[in-house]
């Protein structure tokens, strides 16, 4: 019967250096860059031009684009120096040499796959039973996006006012002004909308009364009782218990002129 030989065993400075070895390796493996690294999209027999080509055409966009979010888009070939433009409408030397000939570049207000190669979330989200046409064509991301300038979100910060216009633009009925306004549009449209789709109608972002009830939700006037007392406004005495079952707090004959009335500060036509 043979004796098998001694298992190797880990000295204590060669724990401490295979161990600092990995987490080397982990760190330079997780190691972010300041600028987002994608994909961009291909145009058959295209090749990267550089952004200096674009702002000979395109100088309005070019002024403001250091300031958006998408500047910091990086592409993975920096032969021609920076190539933020191309990141998202593709190489640009058939562009540039044809004098900005149609089908020479990709037009993200034409197509929202532009957009898709990094937001998929919000591909799904057009997918959803609720949404913006998108996918069928009938508006586009930049329609309500300017991603040439700031975070590409229009009227954000101080510039709520800015932001709902985007959506009254389209929307002209429920811009006002009203007499009676709802508070909720001081918040802004997606308080209670998502303008990318929903599985609620409306694009709301919750449905029936429990939309409401994120904001007009009181505490019980017995502790521990396990009311629910959605008195609305703080300025009714009724309480409106019995009525969640005869359906949304918008139908059921209640108040229908959700955005605002200029008839009844219980916005009501």
């Amino acid at each position: 019967m043979t004796s098998r030989p001694p298992r190797p065993r880990w000295t204590k400075p060669a724990l401490i250096l295979g161990i600092t070895s990995a987490l080397g390796l982990l760190l330079i493996s997780c190691a972010e860059v300041n600028r987002a690294v994608v994909a961009p999209p291909q145009i058959a027999g295209a090749k990267y031009a550089g952004s200096k080509q674009c702002v000979q055409c395109h100088a309005d966009e070019a002024s403001h684009f250091a300031s958006a979010t998408h500047s910091k888009l990086h592409l993975t070939d920096d032969k021609v120096g920076d190539t933020g433009c191309e990141a998202c409408h593709g190489p640009a030397s058939l562009h540039v040499t044809s004098g900005g000939a149609a089908g020479t570049i990709v037009n993200p207000k034409k197509s929202p796959e532009a957009c898709f190669q990094c937001h998929l979330d919000k591909r799904s989200q057009f997918s959803l039973p609720n949404s913006h046409p998108v996918l069928a064509g009938k508006i586009s991301c930049v329609d309500c996006h300017d991603v040439h300038s700031g975070n590409a979100i229009r009227g954000t910060g101080a510039a709520l006012a800015s932001q709902n216009d985007t959506c009254t633009s389209c929307h002209t009925q429920q811009k006002g002004p009203f007499v009676f306004e709802h508070r909720a549009l001081k918040e802004g449209c997606v308080s209670c909308h998502n303008p990318h789709g929903s599985i609620n109608q409306k694009m709301l972002v919750a449905r029936d009364a429990n939309l409401c009830l994120r904001c007009h939700l009181e505490a019980p006037s017995t502790p521990n009782a396990g009311q629910i007392n959605a008195n609305a406004i703080n300025t009714s005495v009724q309480n409106h218990n019995a009525r969640l079952m005869q359906g949304t707090c918008w139908s059921a004959g209640c108040h229908e002129a959700i955005h605002g009335s200029n008839a009844n500060n219980h916005f009501r036509y």
